[in-house]
Order: C-alpha cells, then structure tokens, then sequence
C-alpha cells in the first residue's frame, strides 16, 4: 500500500511540475482567458471564440467570466498562474486587476490586453482591439445621416450616454462619436438635453452620462429620470447610446412615455456589439444602428498574435492595424481591427450572410 501510495504522490508532483513549466500532461502549452462578465453578451461569445481558436491551433485554453467582480477575476487569473499557464489573454473590469498582472508577469507569463486596454499597467506588451475611435465616429456619423443635419435647418434634439467611467475604451468611443457632432452643436443644428461634456476630458459632465459597469438597468433609469426632467419639455430626435444593452434600455424606457409610444415617434439611438435582440431591434425600425465588431476575427486575431508571441516569432496578424497606445506607465503594442455600421439596409449583409447569425435566430 505505501509503495501505491508513493507511486502515485510521484505521478501527482510530474504532473504539476509539468503544469509549472507552462506544459500540459499531453505537451501542450496553454491559454488563460479572462472576460469580464456574462451580463453583456458579447462576452460570452468572445470567451468561447478565444476558447475554440485556441485550441484549434493546439492550445490547451481555459475560459473564466468574472461576473463584472474584479476581485473575483483576480482570483481567476490566480488560478491560471497556480496551473502553470504560457499566456493570458485579458479583458478586465477595472484598474483593481494590476495586482494580478503584475503577479503574471513576475512568474514570466506573457499577458494579451483583449478589447480594453489594461491602464496604468507596465506589466504587459500586447492590446488587441477593435478601431475604438472609428467605433464612435460611425455612431455619430449615423445620427448626422439618419436627420439629415447637413440639409435641415430645423433644430434637433439630443440626448448623451457614455459607457462604464472605469474602461477606457468609453472614452474613445465617446470622443470619436463628439469630434463628428460637436460642430453641429456648435452650429446650432443640434441641441443637447441633459448634461454635455464637449470630451471625455471633462471628467465631471463625462460621469454624469456615464453607464456604471456598463449596467442596462442604470441606463433606463437614467433615461426615465431624463424624460421625466430635463427632456419633459421636448422630444427627443436621437440619443447617443455607447452600446447596444445600454441603447435598448433607452429605447425601453421611451417607449413606456406617450410621447414616444411607436417606432415612428422613437429618436435615433445609437449602439454597438451586433447582439442579436438588437439586430432585431434594427430589423424592427425600434433601433437606428449598431457597430459590428465581429468577435470571431477578434478572436482569430489575439490568438494568432498569441502563438506568435508563444513560438517567439516575427508576429504577423492579418487584417489589422499596428501602432501603439499608452497605458500612462508605457507604449504597448497595438493591433487593431475595423468595426462595421450596420442598419437596417445591410443587416442582412453583414450579420446574416457572414453567418455570425442565422436569418433564423432574428426571426
């Protein structure tokens, strides 16, 4: 019994030790990934794309959501340094996860900055995302187009959201969309009701709009607060929405005022994400648009900069951008994807017919 009992201790401290060096028990080596939250779907089907890509090129890969719980992830990509992981592709919730970062790195764990940038961080190279700027210049350039601001001389009225004031990609998003409707402000052309930061620079007014964790329910009780306030005395023509959860939410709650009870009457939201109940949203005429960021090339993308990264060679990742963004403590290395516009003229297009959806799904 004592020499079972020794046998199989042996085999348990091999194995670990193997997981120590970065390698499974069958050789390979393997991915943490670390998405933030369940709560906005495009997480979910960006874990599981990461997952799969992963693995498709012979990775061992591991998926944690932390729940929109930063504590909690930290806790993840504890667990993923406990198991000896190469590589960790993350998408955090806040700045709290540096603690965690900084133990990875310490243990010569490459890290993958996935979608939002790991701020005020020098403990990682690599950021891969989408054009965030572009992600707002699209939606505010749809709200120019869809009421025709360059032809009306009637003023419009709109309203101003932001996303979560601890991911940094809100403010890129928000800025692009403001550099494409400031000067219609400034002209006259549009007129904001409710708080209005110029840029994300002006911290006050920008926290005012912003969506706490990205929280659909805080975006509708905002809005109701709006429509019972200083938008009672008008009606709205659009509001600037940073994603789709958040821009059904509005919609929810102008629908539930009489003064918007019908698609016809509803102002011009905005969005992002290509969820599905949006698309059926857009289908619907309920919402105006949406910003495609197809989580597949996403996903195909970070994990062929990352066995690049693994395989210490010259880093080629098709269909993106290089250039550099700065975390405030270094310059990392960026690669960038484009986003689409999608309406409700090329839903079918770009969503249905690249197959991210089947014409099922959105019936």
């Amino acid at each position: 019994m004592k020499k079972v009992i020794i046998v199989t201790l042996a085999v348990s401290i091999l194995i670990s030790g193997l997981f120590a060096n970065g390698q499974t028990d069958d050789g390979r080596k393997s991915i943490g990934i670390a998405m933030p939250e369940t709560h906005v779907a495009r997480w979910v089907t960006d874990g599981e794309a990461l997952k799969a890509n992963a693995e498709a090129m012979g990775y061992k890969a591991e998926v944690a959501f932390g729940d929109a719980d930063q504590t909690k992830q930290n806790k993840q990509i504890s667990d993923f340094i406990t198991k000896g992981v190469d590589l960790i592709v993350v998408a955090s919730i806040n700045t709290g996860v540096n603690t965690a970062l900084a133990e990875a790195a310490a243990e010569g764990i490459e890290i993958i900055s996935y979608d939002r940038l790991l701020m005020d961080s020098a403990d990682f190279n690599y950021y891969i995302t989408f054009n965030l700027k572009k992600v707002g210049e699209l939606q505010g350039k749809s709200i120019v187009d869809a009421l025709d601001l360059d032809n009306s001389s009637e003023v419009k009225y709109i309203s101003l959201f932001a996303g979560s004031p601890t991911d940094n990609n809100a403010y890129f998003f928000y800025d692009g969309a403001m550099e494409v409707l400031n000067p219609y402000i400034t002209s006259g052309k549009l007129e904001v009701v409710g708080p209005y930061p110029v840029t994300s620079a002006d911290k006050d007014n920008f926290n005012r709009i912003a969506t706490e964790g990205w929280r659909a329910e805080l975006a509708k009780e905002r809005m109701e607060n709006l429509l019972s306030g200083d938008a009672e005395e008008f009606v709205l023509d659009a509001v600037l929405a940073p994603n789709d959860p958040v821009g059904r939410a509005i919609i929810e709650a102008c629908s539930n005022d009489s003064k918007y009870d019908t698609t016809a009457k509803l102002p011009i939201v905005t969005g992002q994400d290509g969820e599905l109940a949006t698309v059926q949203y857009i289908r619907d005429e309920k919402q105006h648009m949406t910003v495609f960021k197809d989580s597949r090339l996403l996903a195909k993308a970070t994990i062929q900069l990352a066995d690049s990264i693994l395989r210490n060679t010259a880093i080629d990742v098709p269909g993106t951008v290089k250039t550099e963004f700065d975390t405030n403590l270094k310059m990392v290395e960026t690669y960038l994807l484009t986003p689409i516009l999608v309406t409700k003229e090329n839903y079918e297009e770009v969503i249905i017919e690249s197959g991210y959806y089947t014409a099922d799904q959105i019936k």
